[in-house]
């Protein structure tokens, strides 16, 4: 049995093919949970579930952690324990199919680049991504002030970085109106802003910035573009990686129109490895996320935190997340036997087993899961056997991902970098024009100089010639004259 309009078959309960479970799409924007330990099959069901959206015209956005999920652009290769997967679930219509793919990767090497610019990613999420004191975001947040009160816009690091060193000529001037700015902060930042290029990041900063309604496109046929983030390179700067994924659902809360509760999400955002969004995190980050997953249901999408254990998800945001699929955990210590007990009591009880028990037996692409029904109530929780993906298990061939990037039709947009004037470019014209002036000051002031007088004092042979002058002048002086004139005559003569 394959998906329905109106849900998503998620598989069938262990041992009980007839009783199949659904997931249904109206609940898709009420956020879920997907986790469990280290080869338990959460990819699986991760490919599971973008299948299932994009088949019901529901746009997806996912990170590729691991490389494994670029598949979907590839038909399944049916694989013998995956048909037999299919038997035992009493899936009938299993076939190959494939899905419409965009590739997507900040460092633009695996797929079209994604940028945003310093000015929309905002000083809060930078100062996370620089991992700056209170202090020090105190400065960036005045850096961002600054340029919006003198008209510059801040577009990539190079911005950024001039404007810092133009607050630092500047810091009397700035501290009086806006507090204290030292320069050992700005020092302290621009030394950050030089790790932060190096992992990568100023490719990330730039135009064109990312147009949100290019990650919710629909293909000619009706399915909904599955959006595929690499992230095996970003994975190696987790804060950034963290950091980017926040802001770009701070992004789709700002801009998207409120849609209420609807048939179907309007797209379903993906987040793997989602302890790395609180580990270490300011309580003022954790706040922002809680507000996000709160209130971005009403604009018509649904966020999935994929994660190996649920204590890694606070328990505020935890709280939001209705549809739940919990693979096995392992229990080799008392804090993980206490992570799966406080996991199971998370779930409405099955009679028919002891959830925290079957959190440890659970075998491979076997799950707990628990799905909101009839007026947004949790189901019972069901031990369910998850049906095999339709799209092939594991990377694409690069003849194939290079075929969906030329066929995604966002290219053309994306893969050619622009750089207008913005605050570099200002500072720089500002740099010039006082260099320029103070060249022409100190010229005027040259020739608005008094010229020196000749001076009147004699140098020594002045004098002697002049001494000489008035000696031939007398009786005697001549008769030496004469002697002279003779001396030098007789010697020309010889």
């Amino acid at each position: 049995m394959s998906d329905t309009p109106e849900a998503i078959y998620v598989g069938s309960e262990t041992g009980n093919p007839d009783n199949k479970l659904f997931f249904e799409l109206k609940w898709g924007n009420r956020h879920g949970l997907i986790a469990g330990a280290t080869g338990t099959g959460k990819t699986v069901t991760l490919q599971d579930l973008a299948e299932g959206f994009s088949n019901a015209g529901v746009p997806v956005f996912m990170a590729d952690v691991k490389g494994d999920l670029s598949g979907l652009c590839e038909p399944s290769q049916m694989e013998d324990f995956l048909v037999k997967r299919a038997n035992i679930i009493g899936l009938e219509d299993y076939k190959p199919r494939t899905y419409p793919v965009c590739f997507w990767d900040m460092f633009g090497k695996q797929g079209h680049p994604v940028r945003t610019t310093i000015s929309e990613i905002g000083p809060l999420l930078l100062a996370r991504m620089l991992e700056l004191n209170d202090t020090q975001e105190g400065v960036l947040t005045i850096a961002f002030r600054i340029a919006d009160e003198e008209g510059m816009l801040l577009l990539d690091l190079k911005d950024l970085r001039s404007l810092m060193i133009n607050m630092a000529e500047r810091s009397s001037e700035i501290s009086s109106t806006y507090g204290m700015v030292s320069k050992q902060s700005i020092g302290a930042i621009q030394r950050s802003l030089l790790r932060l290029e190096d992992q990568g990041a100023d490719k990330f900063f730039g135009e064109p910035a990312l147009d949100l309604k290019d990650l919710m496109r629909l293909d000619a046929d009706g399915k909904g573009y599955v959006n595929i983030l690499a992230a095996d390179e970003l994975m190696q700067s987790p804060r950034l990686y963290a950091t980017f994924l926040l802001w770009l659902l701070a992004e789709l809360f700002e801009e998207l129109p409120e849609a209420g509760d609807s048939k179907k999400p309007k797209l379903v955002f993906f987040f793997d490895e989602a302890h790395l969004l609180f580990d270490g995190a300011p309580k003022a980050l954790v706040q922002k996320v809680e507000q996000v997953v709160r209130l971005i249901r009403s604009k018509g999408v649904g966020i999935f935190f994929v994660t190996q254990n649920p204590a890694d998800v606070p328990d505020t945001v935890l709280g939001q997340l209705g549809n739940r699929v919990q693979h096995a955990l392992r229990a080799f210590t008392p804090k993980q036997q206490k992570a799966i007990k406080q996991a199971a009591e998370t779930y409405r009880e099955n009679p028919k087993f002891d959830v925290a028990d079957v959190i440890t037996e659970l075998g491979v692409g076997e799950a707990l899961v628990s799905t909101l029904e009839s007026k947004g109530t949790p189901s019972m929780v069901e031990r369910v056997l998850i049906r095999p993906p339709t799209s092939k298990l594991g990377p694409a061939t690069a003849e194939a991902k290079r075929m969906a990037l030329q066929a995604d039709g966002v290219g053309a947009k994306y893969d050619t970098g622009i750089d207008r004037e913005s605050a570099f470019e200002i500072l720089k014209k500002k740099a010039e024009k006082a260099s320029e002036n103070a060249e022409q000051a100190q010229e005027a002031a040259e020739k608005a100089k008094p010229k020196k007088k000749k001076s009147n004092r004699q140098g020594v042979g002045e004098a002697a010639i002049k001494s000489i002058v008035r000696s031939m002048s007398s009786s005697v002086g001549r008769s030496i004259a004469k002697e002279l004139m003779r001396g030098v005559l007789g010697s020309l003569k010889r």
